[in-house]
């Protein structure tokens, strides 16, 4: 049965030794991973995204069926802050770029800037770097070894007599939706994006925490748990600092210059 590897850490240099692959790529010639990652302040919390997480997480999943009634909202307000997106996934990214639930989990192609989130506030739990081999996960559901991108989503759809899969598909398909679940990098809509190194998953559930949605596929053995104790977060949050990855970088603009200050100076 497959599993999730756990490796626990207690430096941030530990981390990029078991993230270097130990020969070239045959093709490139270069040690480069092809994982994405996430960060997690608590090593127990399962994968949820911010719509599974709305309403609280004991139990998780109690207001998915808001979905469509969110997004519908989020458009009706938007418009006069931001240009109309190029097509209804790009909304979906900017929706959750600012913050709006939805079925989108966030990674980054930088194991740094996931320890970073996963070690950014103080508390006494232990931390948790994901790292989820997409490329295993697109072969199990036939998918291309490449991150999609927002205009690719469009040809999800199963079924050929259907137009392109959009959005609004997926939120009302519920359990007829054919399973699966897929990367994609999002658009640079913002200079964050990009320094992020950001991208998403989405899968054809709500009922279900990404783990639970891999375990149910056989999938676990794609995720590793990168665990930092708690005893030694301090340590690896101070190495991020030395190696600027922190809020300043990471978020380009005032509020992240005001959010590095008053963490740094605490």
């Amino acid at each position: 049965m497959a599993k999730i590897s756990t490796i626990e850490l207690k430096t941030l240099g530990e981390l990029l030794d078991h993230v270097t692959p130990r020969e070239p790529d045959p093709v490139t010639g270069r040690r480069r991973d092809s994982g994405v990652y996430r960060g997690s302040g608590h090593a127990e919390w399962p994968l949820l995204t911010s719509l599974d997480r709305l309403g609280g997480i004991h139990p998780p999943h109690t207001k998915s069926a808001l979905e469509e009634h969110i997004l519908r909202n989020f458009i009706r307000y938007s418009r006069p802050y931001f240009p109309t997106p190029r097509n209804e996934w790009e909304l979906l990214v900017a929706a959750q770029h600012h913050g709006l639930p939805t079925r989108l989990l966030d990674w980054t192609y930088s194991p740094l800037v996931a320890a970073h989130f996963a070690t950014l506030r103080p508390h006494a739990a232990d931390r948790v770097v994901w790292r989820l081999d997409w490329q295993r996960v697109h072969r199990h559901f036939g998918f291309p070894p490449l991150a999609l991108l927002s205009d690719d989503l469009a040809a999800l759809n199963h079924d050929p007599d259907a137009g392109g899969l959009t959005p609004w598909d997926l939120m009302r398909s519920g359990a007829k939706q054919k399973p699966f679940a897929v990367l994609f990098e999002p658009p640079t809509l913002d200079a964050r994006l990009a320094t992020q190194a950001a991208a998403f998953t989405i899968s054809s559930t709500t009922t279900q925490s990404f783990d639970e949605f891999l375990a149910k596929h056989e999938l676990l053995d794609a995720l590793t748990k990168y665990v930092i104790p708690a005893e030694r977060v301090d340590v690896v949050r101070d190495q991020l600092d030395i190696a600027t990855i922190d809020e300043r970088r990471l978020f380009p603009d005032l509020d992240g210059v005001a959010a590095q200050m008053r963490r740094y100076y605490s």
